[in-house]
C-alpha cells in the first residue's frame, strides 16, 4: 500500500517513515500543506497521514480541500492540539482518526492498519469457530459439512458474523435484514433465529448463536 505522510517536523517524519516501510508499505513525504496538497491530489495514495500544523498550507485546510476534490483516501491527522473541539473540528473536516502528538511510533502504525482494513471493508470470507460464511458464493459451512440457509437466514448469520461478538437488538435486524422499521409482532426475528440456530449448533458443536436475555442476539466462539 502506498502511503503518503505530510509532516514537517524532520525527527516525526524520519521515525513514522522508517516504521511504515519496516511493516512492507511505500511511503512518499512531503514537508509542507501545498506540496502535499498536490501530490495528494493525485489520487494515487490508499492512505493520508496528515500534520495539524504545517508551514504554507495547515493540515485541517488541506485535509478540507482534498474532500471538496473528492479524494476520499482515508486520513489520519496529527497534531499537538489535543482538545476535544479541535479533534472534532479536525474529523468534521474530513479526517478519519486523530492522534495527539507525541505518540507512540506503534500506535501510529496501528492506527493506519485499522485505517486500512476500514476502508477495505469487510472480508468475503468471515469465520468464527469452525462456522465459515463466504460471501461471494453465499455459501456456508461448519466444519467439513455444508449447510443450506435460505436468503433470510444468510442475511441474519451474515449480519450477527460482521458484528461479533456484539449483541444486535430485534429491531436492528428488522430494520437490517427486513427494512422494517417498526416491530410487525409476529415473532419474526425469533422464529428466524430458531432455524438459523437449529442448522449452525447441531449436535455437539459448540453453540455459536446466543440470546442475550432482555437485549438481543449476538454470534460468538467461546
Amino acid at each position: 500500500m502506498r502511503l503518503l505522510l505530510i509532516e514537517d517536523d524532520e525527527d516525526t517524519g524520519s521515525a513514522v517513515v522508517e516504521a511504515l516501510r519496516a511493516r512492507g508499505h511505500a511511503v512518499d513525504w512531503e514537508e509542507d500543506g501545498k506540496s502535499g496538497l498536490d501530490r495528494a491530489a493525485s489520487g494515487a495514495h490508499a492512505l493520508l497521514i496528515v500534520d495539524r500544523m504545517l508551514p504554507e498550507m495547515d493540515g485541517l485546510s488541506v485535509v478540507t480541500e482534498l474532500r471538496r476534490r473528492q479524494v476520499v483516501a482515508p486520513v489520519l491527522m496529527l497534531t499537538a492540539l489535543g482538545s476535544v473541539g479541535q479533534r472534532v473540528e479536525g474529523l468534521e473536516g474530513g479526517a478519519d482518526d486523530y492522534l495527539v502528538k507525541p505518540f507512540a511510533i506503534a500506535e501510529l502504525v496501528a492506527r493506519v492498519e485499522a485505517l486500512q482494513r476500514r476502508a477495505a471493508g469487510p472480508p468475503s470470507i468471515l469465520s468464527l469457530g469452525d462456522l465459515t460464511l463466504d460471501r461471494l458464493a453465499r455459501t456456508v459451512r461448519r466444519g467439513d459439512t455444508p449447510i443450506e440457509l435460505i436468503p433470510r437466514e444468510f442475511q441474519l448469520l451474515e449480519l450477527l458474523m460482521l458484528n461479533s461478538p456484539a449483541v444486535l437488538t430485534r429491531l436492528m435486524l428488522l430494520e437490517t435484514v427486513w427494512k422494517f422499521r417498526f416491530d410487525p409482532g409476529r415473532n419474526l426475528v425469533e422464529s428466524h433465529i430458531s432455524r438459523l440456530r437449529a442448522k449452525i449448533d447441531r449436535g455437539d458443536d459448540p453453540p455459536l448463536i446466543h440470546t442475550v436475555r432482555g437485549e438481543g442476539y449476538a454470534a460468538w466462539s467461546d
